[in-house]
């Protein structure tokens, strides 16, 4: 159920993501479906899980070597919050199928894609039983936040910077965490992870983890002193706020505080944190927002207070207290979701968000004021709606937090402080935004309230619903609270790591939660009643700076420090560069010294007359090639050195490994040919004494690493992991070419991580050569060998034309053949690859012009359906343990026998497409093709002066 459900949810990215392009915006509604169906299904399973054993688990294995899996596990705590983020998601989806513009040219596809995203990673964090897992979704939802934001406009690439800085320094504080957890326990598995006795009994390790656990979350959910960036986030569209506000980001925060209170809850270092943190967070949030006259502002400053009651709570770490922050997680995510939404009815409809400008908007925009009056009611905590509750169960749990009687005073004072704000700005929406009150008296009146359309009307259905909605469940859910029982206490015991029963009641009798709440009223009407004096108070600025200053100083500090380090090595002089790994090599080589006198026992005394005749041919070409000064004849001497490199390989009876290098040298010598036919014919000139110290420096260096080879490698005997994988290479994988088994069966991922960096240089290489000129050819006049620059229909030499019509498809069908024949003979994808770029080489090289040299092959989408086709075959793997583990596919052929293979060679067809979709790029890129920048006067010239002829 658990994985079944993960997948869906992102089936609903890729299944809207292609309506975008039919439908445009109403894909929204595809989503909202999506999501709500999904919401429903789990809403349909919390009987079971609730009555029965209250944990759901399910496990895909992922890295069985490293016990890393997909380890999935729904209990109370997971089951709340992926409802909120499910429910509040639908929501937010149709109310933007709504909300986004309309025109045709407008798709939406990358808003859907990140908004479906941002669900599908905040779904995979709350479930997630792997602390692996759980960080990689924890990272899934930082990066969606940052494009999400990033994407809004010009003004949005400070914020959305700024924002991934301060969510990824926590990012990087739960990495620590978790090294540590997995470290200390021995296991990746959360929930078992918590349950080790490395939490009592070492002091020092529960300090650290509750520290780095509690900043990382602090981050996400904007508390003191990581408050910045939410409210700095703003210039997102508004449903990207509502999700993110309501449902996603910051409640990623709340879940990671909650998942970990069963171990860290008694920490007194826990304690501590959470709770100054929190009430901090609260006030200064409240009263930021009680400075602020935009509506969208105000409601960001409100998060940012609201999250800090629920951390504040999460810090007493009581059962109840836990209970209660499940509660009010729930209210803050139905009334800030529908707050949010109703800002950008009236952003639309009115023109604006500021509240000195809005005017009589209760008589236009009636059912838009309900929404608002019964949101922020539920917000200030007022009777009889759920936000009522959660807040007089918070002043409950202030009261009693345990320990001295002057804490809960402290607490309870500081928490009727913050409430009174929230009560107070909750006013301000209402009053300042949707009536003509103004305060004490009419003010503002010089502001350009032209600025606002003179007639205001209600906002559609399609709009205006979704946000009534959770409105409307906050009425309806504080009255019935009874029915949130059995979720809030199996939250609650989650988070506690005990069975707890939750009972919440609308009224409690005459208690001291209830005085408090009846002065927070008291107190929040008298703040109203003296905004102006307020305004004006407000107006003066404590410090001379904001919180954000502080960031962007520090980012701009961080990247100058960057420079002027970097500036200390910056050169573009080889030898500089040469010097690390010289240094490096030298100290190897005084431990491969220290080992001498073993080198008798590695190295053979005989060696056999190939090794010499070898290093005979390897020194007729190095040599010369360093004396030489033409770049031709060089490049011809390197070439031909590689090519004896690769008879060695073949000597040695590494067949494959030969074929590579034989291969590489081929297509290496064509791509540097067209590189030479812009650069000088020789190399300039260098003193004897130069030529003399870099010839001692090539002579050590080669003496220190042929000394090294010895000594940490000689003749010995094949190593215990060799012989494994000669011994069982082929009943594990059913293959007997080693060398391929090991590349595609057992470090597949290590290859594919080796396939992406293919895919990532082909894009720079391509990006580089489209946005800088590169040199002019200089031989302009010359007949076309290598691709020349001609325009004319001139034709190439007769032979290498003869031999390429015929020769090249011939190669190219020949690298088919090795890449099918690869798991059992010499071959495989990479060296296919390599026989089928030399085929297109030899096609491009026997060209009769310009012209006619490109090969005609969609390189770039080839680049991208090699990565694609790696993870298809990987996600298969799943079926049988893990993933890019091989799958065995059996094809009945119609004589009655069977052929089988296995998703390696899928695999293997992925890393075909990215490496001919590299060679076909450096063909037609670097083989001057099309006319660059640099290179038009002299294409022109040349076609002037074949005119005249």
């Amino acid at each position: 159920m658990l994985t079944a459900l993960l997948v869906a949810t992102l089936a609903v990215v890729v299944i809207t993501m292609v309506a975008t392009v039919v439908i445009g915006r109403n894909a929204g509604w595809i989503a909202a479906a999506g999501l709500a169906v999904l919401a429903t299904l789990v809403g349909l399973r919390l009987p079971e899980l609730l009555d029965g054993p209250g944990v759901v688990r399910e496990v895909v294995p992922w890295m069985p070597t490293l016990d890393v899996a997909l380890r999935l596990r729904l209990d109370g705590l997971a089951a709340l919050f992926l409802l909120i983020v499910l429910g509040i998601g639908a929501l937010v989806m149709a109310y933007s199928a709504r909300y986004l513009s309309d025109m045709t040219v407008h798709r939406h596809t990358g808003y859907f894609a990140w908004m479906l995203l941002f669900a599908f990673s905040m779904t995979g964090l709350v479930l997630a039983d792997d602390l692996v897992l759980l960080f990689v979704f924890w990272e899934l939802t930082t990066l969606c936040s940052f494009f999400l934001i990033n994407r809004s406009g010009r003004r949005a690439s400070a914020p959305a910077v700024r924002t991934l800085l301060v969510t990824a320094m926590g990012g990087l504080a739960l990495l620590f965490a978790v090294v540590l957890i997995v470290a200390r326990t021995g296991t990746t598995v959360v929930s078992d992870a918590l349950q080790s006795d490395a939490w009592q009994t070492d002091s020092g390790f529960t300090a650290a983890v509750a520290v780095l656990i509690a900043l990382a979350a602090m981050t996400k959910s904007a508390q003191f002193p990581f408050h910045m960036w939410l409210p700095d986030a703003m210039v997102a569209p508004t449903p990207v706020s509502a999700y993110l506000h309501a449902a996603a980001m910051v409640k990623a925060g709340i879940y990671l505080l909650m998942l970990f209170s069963p171990a860290l809850a008694a920490t007194v270092v826990w304690q501590s944190i959470l709770v100054t943190s929190g009430l901090i967070t609260a006030i200064m949030g409240a009263v930021f927002a009680l400075r602020r006259f935009d509506l969208k502002e105000i409601m960001a400053y409100s998060t940012v207070s609201q999250l800090g009651f629920i951390v504040a709570l999460i810090g007493i770490g009581t059962p109840s207290a836990l209970a209660t922050a499940a509660l009010y997680t729930l209210a803050h995510a139905l009334f800030k979701s529908a707050l949010f939404m109703v800002v950008g009815i009236v952003d639309q409809r009115a023109g604006s968000r500021d509240i000195r400008l809005l005017r009589g908007l209760r008589r236009t925009m009636p059912v838009t004021f309900v929404v608002t009056v019964l949101a922020g009611l539920s917000m200030a905590g007022v009777f009889p709606l759920l936000g009522f509750i959660s807040k007089e169960y918070l002043l409950g749990q202030m009261i009693e937090p345990g320990g001295p009687a002057w804490l809960g005073i402290l607490l309870a004072a500081t928490a009727v402080i913050g409430a009174t704000a929230t009560f107070a700005y909750t006013g301000r929406i209402l009053l300042g935004g949707f009536t003509d009150y103004r305060g004490s008296e009419r003010v503002d009146d010089d502001l350009d309230t032209h600025r606002m359309p003179q007639y205001v009307s209600e906002a559609g259905p399609g709009i205006i619903v979704p946000a009534l909605l959770p409105a409307l469940l906050g009425l309806v859910l504080g009255p019935a609270v009874v029915w949130l029982h059995p979720l809030i206490g199996a939250a609650g015991g989650a988070a506690a790591g005990i069975s707890y029963s939750a009972t919440f009641a609308l009224f409690g009798g005459l208690t001291v939660e209830l005085a408090l709440s009846i002065t927070i009223i008291a107190l929040g009407l008298v703040t109203i009643s003296r905004r102006r004096a307020l305004d004006r108070l407000f107006e003066r600025r404590i410090l001379p700076f904001t919180a954000i200053d502080v960031v962007e100083r520090i980012r701009t500090g961080l990247i100058s420090l960057g420079s002027r380090v970097g500036d200390l090595t910056r050169t573009d002089a080889q030898p500089v560069h040469l010097a690390t790994p010289w240094a490096l090599l030298g100290v190897v080589a005084l431990a491969a010294i220290a080992i001498a006198p073993a080198l008798g026992e590695i190295v053979e005394p005989g060696e056999p007359w190939t090794d010499a005749l070898l290093l005979a041919l390897l020194l007729a070409t190095v040599v010369p090639a360093v004396i030489t000064r033409s770049r031709l004849t060089a490049l011809i001497l390197v070439g031909g050195a590689g090519f004896v490199v690769a008879l060695w390989f073949f000597a040695l009876g590494a067949i494959d490994v030969g074929l590579t290098q034989l291969l590489v040298e081929l297509l290496t010598v064509v791509a540097l040919v067209l590189i030479l036919r812009r650069l000088p014919a020789v190399f300039h000139r260098v003193t004897r004494s130069r030529q003399f110290i870099t010839a001692t420096i090539a002579l050590a260096v080669g003496a220190l690493a042929t000394v090294v080879t010895l000594a940490f490698t000689g003749r010995r005997d094949i190593s215990a992991a060799g012989q494994y994988f000669l011994d069982e290479a082929y009943t594990d994988t059913g293959g007997t070419n080693i060398v391929n088994t090991i590349l595609v069966d057992y470090r597949a991922l290590d290859t594919f991580g080796e396939l992406t960096v293919i895919a990532v240089a082909g894009i720079v290489l391509m990006g580089v050569l489209a946005a800088r000129p590169i040199l002019p050819e200089r031989t302009p006049d010359m007949r076309a060998w290598a691709g020349t620059a001609l325009l004319r229909e001139a034709d190439n030499t007769l032979p290498i034309r003869v031999v390429a019509r015929w020769a090249a498809p011939v190669i190219i069908v020949l690298s088919i053949y090795l890449l099918l024949r690869g798991h059992y003979e010499p071959g495989g994808g990479f060296i296919a690859a390599l026989v089928g770029g030399t085929g297109f080489a030899l096609a491009y090289l026997g060209a009769s012009s310009d012209r006619r040299a490109p090969v005609r092959w969609p390189y770039r989408a080839l680049l991208s359906a090699g990565v694609v086709v790696g993870v298809v075959s990987g996600i298969g793997g799943y079926l049988v343990g893990s993933f890019l583990k091989p799958v065995r596919i059996d094809i009945p052929l119609p004589w009655g026998d069977e052929y089988g293979f296995t998703s390696a060679l899928i695999f293997d067809l992925g890393v075909y497409f990215a490496v001919v979709a590299i060679i076909i790029a450096v063909l037609n890129e670097l083989g001057g093709v099309r006319d660059r920048p640099g290179e038009v006067s002299e294409r022109a010239g040349s076609r002037d002066q074949e005119v005249a002829r």
